[in-house]
């Protein structure tokens, strides 16, 4: 692995299936693999229609505008790397996909702001961050996360995460050296 992303991501499924995504070469781009794309989203079908999304740290945009091709109300990505948003957005018009908001700013610094209440969050920080604890107490106690939302969760395979008691597993499994989880958020105990 060369830490590289490739130039061009196929989109699995949806209104947009088989659409290509341009990613640009940026040291750390990550892209989230086609195969684990495509389990996660047969995951989520019974939940991604009309489902409104954030997409935090979301470099090539792959999971936002695979959650856009298969029927979601909107999702807002969030990216720090301006050449990345950038991208995200190019991708955007040029596939003329509506419902896609694109913040070029810091994930934690983004979650400082007045929250609005997501259904589904997918949550893959770069690796080397180490920024998976934080992003998570955010965007439970900063209200961020619908009572019963989804949080999709992409991290080094021996990683060992401290997520709120809050998230349920529901799913997860291992491509090479990535584990990838799907959480449900639960009611909180009065």
């Amino acid at each position: 692995m060369t830490g590289r992303a490739p130039g061009r991501i196929r989109i699995i499924g949806g209104q947009l299936r088989n659409s290509r995504l341009d990613v640009p070469d940026l040291p750390g781009l990550r892209p989230t693999a086609e195969r684990v794309r495509e389990t996660l989203f047969n995951w989520l079908a019974p939940v991604i229609s009309g489902a409104r999304c954030l997409d935090l740290c979301a470099g090539t945009g792959a999971l936002g505008i695979e959650a856009l091709s298969r029927g979601a109300a909107g999702v807002q990505f969030v990216e720090r790397d301006a050449r990345a948003a950038q991208a995200v957005r190019d991708n955007l018009a040029r596939l003329k996909v509506q419902g896609g908001q694109v913040a070029t700013t810091d994930a934690l610094a983004y979650l400082q702001g007045a929250p609005q209440p997501y259904g589904l969050v997918f949550l893959d920080p770069p690796f080397a961050q180490d920024l998976w604890t934080p992003l998570a107490q955010r965007l439970e106690q900063g209200g961020w996360l619908a009572p019963a939302a989804w949080i999709y969760v992409e991290s080094p395979r021996h990683a060992e995460l401290a997520l709120p008691d809050t998230w349920a597993l529901h799913r997860e499994g291992v491509a090479g050296e990535v584990r990838y989880a799907l959480h449900r958020r639960m009611p909180v105990a009065s």
